[in-house]
């Protein structure tokens, strides 16, 4: 039984073999075809990991400023540090004095030493950063924190970024969309030329598939070799989609650094991680399964 099973197995493997070898325009076609709507779909998908990279970077930096008002007592600091420390959702409170708040300003990439010039007092205020525990940031948690304790005596102000992170959620929920859309668009069209090209190698074969049909080759029988093909071919398809994915990444990141980190933030961009590499490889072989499957579909083989 395992020699008939391996006598098999290498009958298709040779099958195949020789059917991509006597293919080569049809197969380059697939292979090209694959390639091509890979490198779409994998661009698509590395914009939108890297832009999730700074909604999670930005929250694991998030703070809320509540700005004090001048001449706190000391006394009066600790309580209202007490009781903002005691709000829903507040992980933790740091004081950043006035002085403190200025050397921020001179460190930060928005601080201009000469804004400060002639300047006979400092005009920064000290405040309170609540870092907020993860499960609370997020503009909901953030309304009912600022009504909580927004009221309390000695706060002048509160400073957060909620409609930024709103706003930046709501660009990367649109371009996920965009990139779902055009993915499907693109898997579609890439199935119908994988598929068509495919026909042409069965009807290219019509003979042989006639004379395996009449000796009781089933179904399934002379369908493998094909569809190790399309698994092959999709498979070079989604390596070489990939490897294009990559040149152009370290080919356009010098170029174009500067306006990526406008786009991302103050975060170099970074490539797409092994696992999603890998499924990006994955789904190539699976345009070409599924084309070689409909293609053998369309061609009506007998079983």
């Amino acid at each position: 039984m395992n020699q008939r099973w391996f006598a098999r197995l290498r009958y298709f493997l040779r099958t195949a073999w020789s059917g991509l070898r006597e293919s080569p325009v049809t197969g380059s076609v697939s292979v090209l075809t694959i390639a091509l709507c890979l490198l779409l779909v994998g661009s698509f998908a590395l914009l939108v990991a890297n832009m999730e990279r700074i909604l999670d970077r930005f929250g694991e930096e998030f703070r809320v400023s509540a700005y004090l008002e001048d001449d706190l007592a000391e006394a009066d600091l600790a309580m209202l540090r007490e009781r903002v420390a005691a709000a829903p959702g507040v992980d933790r409170v740091d004081l950043v004095t006035k002085e403190a708040a200025l050397e921020r300003f001179r460190a930060s990439h928005i601080g201009r030493a000469a804004l400060l010039e002639g300047l006979e007092e400092n005009p920064l205020p000290a405040s309170l950063e609540l870092v907020l525990a993860p499960e609370h940031r997020n503009a909901a948690a953030l309304e009912r924190l600022v009504g909580a304790v927004g009221g309390l005596p000695g706060i002048a102000e509160f400073g957060y970024g909620a409609d930024w992170v709103s706003g930046y959620h709501g660009a990367v929920t649109l371009v996920r969309g965009v990139a779902m859309v055009i993915g499907a668009v693109l898997v579609l069209a890439t199935l119908l030329i994988v598929t068509n090209t495919i026909r042409l190698a069965v009807y290219a074969r019509r003979d042989e598939v006639s004379i395996l049909r009449l000796v009781g080759g089933s179904r399934t029988f002379i369908a493998i070799p094909y569809l190790l093909e399309g698994a092959v071919q999709g498979l070079l398809g989604g390596l070489l989609g990939l490897a294009l994915l990559v040149t152009l990444f370290h080919l356009a990141l010098p170029v174009f650094s500067g306006s990526l980190e406008l786009l991302l933030g103050y975060v170099s961009p970074s490539f797409l991680e092994l696992r999603a590499c890998a499924g990006l490889v994955s789904v190539g072989a699976g345009l070409g399964v599924l084309g070689s499957a409909a293609a053998l579909g369309q061609g009506r083989l007998g079983g």
